[in-house]
């Protein structure tokens, strides 16, 4: 045999041996796991046992499998050996040997996950019992509830902090119903609340651990929020720490901004012909419509962060609306840019010449785009935009819905009311728009910088243009117009005049009144529209009765009274409508005749000026009249114009979850904990990437 096969077989020798080894340890851990189900204890003879045990990489998958196949019978007979590898795992997290704490948390998960996951079926044993045991329970957990805050406050390997998160994401969304889940008792007596804010309030641990430390303090708050006092409920509501509240912000803003980046990208004309492009947009039109489907599904999870810290803490508005320079959607370019400067410059950064070559004396400057202000409200305007165009489908609607009742926290709030109406802080908001047939245009690429409340009443009138259709959705309806409502009493409060085209508002009521006598028929069957309609007219009464206090000159107030003339018919025909249902036994008989008595002040503005207009024009010999000829009668007919005062117009019901969005909350928060459970249901990646970083440090 020559020297070169002999080698050949010496390497493969070695192969096999390599393999047989690795085969040998795999093997090992499977046989300790095995004798552990099979109700053996290899502990008894081994005093090094369990210093060993957790030095070996964690099977999960086998761990959770075995639990699968046991029956009710079994598994509460194994119950000694379950609460003795818990009570192990637990007490290695106290040990120095960080490999052992990365093994021990993964074992710790493989046992929450595979319980939790059979008491599914009706076996009639408790979790607590079969996992840690009554008798050692609360020690045990303290204990296992202290070494995780201890991995996520002191100096430790990034990778265990991020495991320590994962375990408690992985315990927080054992059960469907989180309410359920009983083991969450000890994480109220033993908080993990303080962690969770110093995480995001440190600007180094924030990018890496603060997406799950935000998911956990608001999955947290949903525990019982109902049913008893909550203390992650009272801590979040009182949370002062100026840092975290921002470091909160930042997590919930920079995710919903790469949601509107993604969209963007999805959604721009493509730059060669319309042939050649039609294949691939035909291929990717399901694609791109099933990720932004996914993407939406993500951000129920932050989308409900942000509400809760909107609606539970004061203080949270001002990490809202705080304004900050935006990081660039790209890393700046390595060379000057000499052509033209960004679209979107509220993205983009200042270009430098790092080219290593000097600008010559005299030669043209590239040109250097300013970089608008944002803060988490101009992104959340935009993000908005995108999910309130479609809501037929339940994610759509559902998304859709939490976006107009954190609107509606942000518009009874006073603070951000003021930030928004301060015509000395103005944002460029892109908010985009639905397709429709009669306009191409669908988003504004280059938005004038304004004041934030100008951009939030043209969400909300795009909103009432772009929804009237037969799958007519009231609720979202009433939301959008509360909210304008909301608004409105503001500046009528504090007598806050803006600059903005209210003719676009009145225009989009009348529409909306007008589609609600299209389809009275249909839509009475399912809706109460006389309610709805008597939120728009209300909305006209706040401009008739309060208008000269926060309308921004007389001229729109006359322009107000021109628009309600003009469409008189409407107006006229909404109140035949509502007077037919009072004359019968209908169900909604009480709403229709409210909505005459809301109509009381309109048709008196009709009733008055119609005949004046009809009469100067009969005077004049015109058969038509132009719009500064009818504003000279109104102008000319103010005094002999009789009003009733209608009392609470400027009053509203508080916003309140419990008890009328109770069934929503708790729906979407079991939606999101099934689509967080299955993304921590392979923990193999996180486990390998820990023993990586530690033995990276270990050498």
């Amino acid at each position: 045999m020559s020297n070169q096969d002999s080698s050949t077989v010496k390497d493969r020798s070695l192969l096999r041996k390599s393999s047989s080894q690795k085969m040998v340890l795999k093997e090992k851990v499977v046989q300790i796991y095995e004798a552990f189900f099979h109700g053996e204890d290899p502990s008894l003879s081994n005093p090094n046992f369990w210093d060993e045990l957790f030095l070996l990489k964690v099977n999960t998958q086998f761990i959770e499998s075995e639990i699968e196949k046991l029956s009710g019978n079994s598994l509460v007979d194994l119950k000694e050996n379950f609460n003795l590898l818990f009570f192990q795992a637990t007490r290695a997290l106290k040990e120095d040997n960080n490999i052992r704490k990365v093994n021990a948390l993964h074992t710790l998960c493989a046992l929450v996950r595979g319980i939790f996951k059979k008491s599914h079926g009706n076996y009639g044993f408790d979790v607590i019992n079969i996992l840690v045991g009554f008798d050692a329970a609360e020690n045990v957990m303290q204990s296992l509830i202290d070494s995780i805050n201890m991995f996520l406050t002191d100096d430790c390997p990034t990778s265990l902090k991020q495991l320590a998160l994962k375990f408690l994401v992985v315990l927080v969304t054992a059960t469907d119903n989180i309410s359920q889940n009983t083991m969450l008792e000890y994480l109220l007596i033993n908080s993990v609340f303080e962690s969770l804010v110093q995480i995001l309030g440190n600007r180094n641990m924030r990018p890496v651990l603060g997406h799950d430390a935000v998911l956990l303090l608001t999955l947290l708050v949903q525990y019982r929020k109902y049913e008893s006092a909550n203390p992650y409920i009272v801590k979040l509501s009182i949370l002062d720490d100026e840092l975290a509240l921002t470091g909160y912000a930042q997590i919930v803003s920079q995710l919903l901004l790469q949601f509107n980046r993604d969209y963007e990208s999805q959604n721009e004309e493509p730059s060669t012909g319309w042939f050649s492009t039609l294949a691939s947009m035909v291929g990717s039109m399901f694609v791109a419509e099933e990720k932004k489907m996914e993407l939406m599904r993500a951000n129920d999870s932050l989308l409900l962060a942000l509400y809760e810290a909107i609606h539970l803490n004061r203080n949270f508005i001002t990490a809202l609306t705080h304004s900050h320079t935006p990081t660039p959607a790209t890393s700046p370019p390595s060379s000057p840019i000499i052509s033209s400067p960004p679209t979107s410059i509220s993205e983009s950064s200042p270009a430098s010449n790092t080219s290593g070559t000097e600008e010559k004396p005299g030669s043209p400057s590239p040109p250097q785009p300013v970089v608008q202000p944002t803060n988490l409200l101009v992104t959340f305007l935009q993000y908005s935009s995108i999910v309130t165009q479609e809501t037929k489908d339940i994610t759509r609607y559902h998304n859709a819905k939490l976006c107009l009742i954190i609107l509606t926290c942000i518009a009874e709030d006073q603070y951000a009311n003021t930030i928004m109406h301060d015509a000395n802080m103005t944002f460029r908001v892109q908010l985009h728009k639905m397709p429709m047939r009669h306009r191409k245009v669908r988003t504004e690429l280059n938005p004038p910088s304004r004041p934030l409340i100008n951009s939030l009443l043209d969400l909300m009138v795009e909103f009432i243009l772009s929804h009237l259709m037969k799958t007519f959705p009231m609720e979202l309806y009433i939301r959008c117009l509360g909210i304008i409502h909301r608004v409105l009493c503001f500046q009528k409060k504090l007598r806050v005049r803006i600059q903005y085209p209210w003719k676009h508002l009145w225009t989009a009521l009348i529409n909306l009144l007008k589609f609600l006598l299209s389809h009275e028929s249909q839509l009475v069957k399912k809706h109460n529209i006389f309610s709805m309609a008597s939120k728009a007219i209300n909305i006209f009464n706040l401009f008739v009765t309060y208008g000269d206090m926060f309308l921004p000159n007389p001229t729109s107030y006359d322009e107000l009274y021109y628009e309600i003339i003009r469409m008189h018919q409407v107006f006229d025909n909404v109140y035949s409508m509502a007077l037919r249902y009072t004359s019968t036994e209908s169900e909604h008989k009480d709403s229709a005749a409210k909505l005459t008595n809301h109509l009381v002040n309109i048709r008196a503005i009709i009733n008055h000026f119609s005949p004046k207009v009809d009469a100067w024009a009969a005077s004049n010999h015109l058969s038509s009249l132009t719009e500064e000829q009818v504003l000279e009668v109104v102008r000319g007919n103010y005094d002999t114009l009789t009003l009733k005062l209608q009392d609470s117009l400027d009053q509203f019901e508080r916003y309140g979850e419990k008890p009328w969005e109770t069934p929503f909350f708790t729906t979407q928060v079991r939606t999101i904990i099934g689509d967080l459970r299955k993304s921590v249901s392979n923990l193999n990646a996180f486990q390998q990437e820990a023993l990586t970083e530690l033995a990276t440090i270990n050498s």
